[in-house]
């Protein structure tokens, strides 16, 4: 047992950074160098413990928001994020679960790092205007003129649309059952006509398409076409990544990919394939998230 804050409030301050950065290893360095700065802390000097480290996390988080684009323009193919194992209780909480999606993370990175440190802290963790103005270095008016232009950013990009958990996995299991018994028909007919597939390989996977696929019988035959080549026993195994129903795709037993959806309809409306090596560390041991 301990009783440091820092501690106490882990699973919480590592996911405002993952939120924030879409990476489980950019998020795991933010909170080592948060750590570094909260030991230098006068704690007789702070009044509400948690809003202090939720703050030196966002601070430390935006400064790699602002300094990696650098790395984005060397990046070969498509960027998703960094795909997380969690507990199906993940999506006990609908608006968390949303707020935590592969297709969501993907939304957030079309904002700029303020809009994004502001939505997230915002929309996702409640915290007030002028806490997250200490925290971004701007005005509680100039907060909630952000919070308002990013919401609607987010929204016009990321429509609410009810699913329910029952409909996500039956969905996911007829997806998992084509893709491993070699069943185009059986793909075509549990993808939306128009789905769009995107697949980040990192330029470490030679079958990760570098721009997206549209359309359900180019997205079929594409994936079990590029299957069919591996030479080796490709298995899909439904499991819960960023507190939805997803695949974790093993070829000869070994992990090669997350594979995560939208779902609209009864129907798969987009794929979100990241088989980045470097990607895939944190699917074998269940992340904790909280809000």
């Amino acid at each position: 047992m301990t009783d440091d804050p820092f501690v106490t409030h882990r699973a919480l301050l590592f996911t405002v950074a993952y939120e924030m950065l879409g990476s489980a290893a950019d998020a795991e360095d933010v909170l080592q160098e948060s750590w570094l700065r909260w030991n230098t802390v006068d704690r007789t000097e702070v009044r509400d413990e948690r809003a202090y480290l939720v703050r030196i996390v966002t601070r430390q988080a935006l400064n790699q928001l602002r300094t990696r684009s650098r790395r984005r323009e060397s990046y070969v193919g498509q960027w998703l994020p960094e795909p997380l194992l969690t507990s199906p209780d993940v999506a006990d909480d609908v608006e968390f679960a949303e707020s935590v999606s592969i297709a969501m993370l993907t939304v957030l990175e079309t904002l700029g790092p303020t809009e994004r440190a502001v939505f997230v802290l915002r929309e996702v963790f409640d915290v007030s205007y002028d806490e997250i103005a200490d925290a971004v270095g701007k005005s509680p008016a100039a907060v909630r003129q952000i919070a308002h232009r990013a919401k609607e950013h987010v929204a016009a990009r990321r429509p609410r649309i009810a699913v329910d958990r029952a409909e996500q996995e039956a969905v996911v299991a007829r997806f998992v059952a084509a893709v491993n018994s070699g069943d185009l028909q059986g793909l075509m007919d549990v993808l939306a006509p128009d789905v769009v597939s995107v697949a980040d390989g990192g330029g470490f996977v030679k079958g990760a398409a570098p721009r997206p696929i549209v359309g359900a019988d180019k997205i079929a035959r594409y994936l079990l076409g590029g299957l069919a080549k591996l030479g080796l026993p490709f298995e899909a195994r439904p499991t819960w990544v960023n507190g939805h129903p997803a695949i974790r795709g093993e070829v000869d037993g070994a992990l090669a990919g997350s594979i995560s959806f939208e779902i609209e309809g009864g129907r798969i409306t987009r794929i979100f394939s990241i088989a980045n090596p470097y990607k895939l560390g944190h699917l074998d041991e269940e992340a904790e998230l909280t809000r």
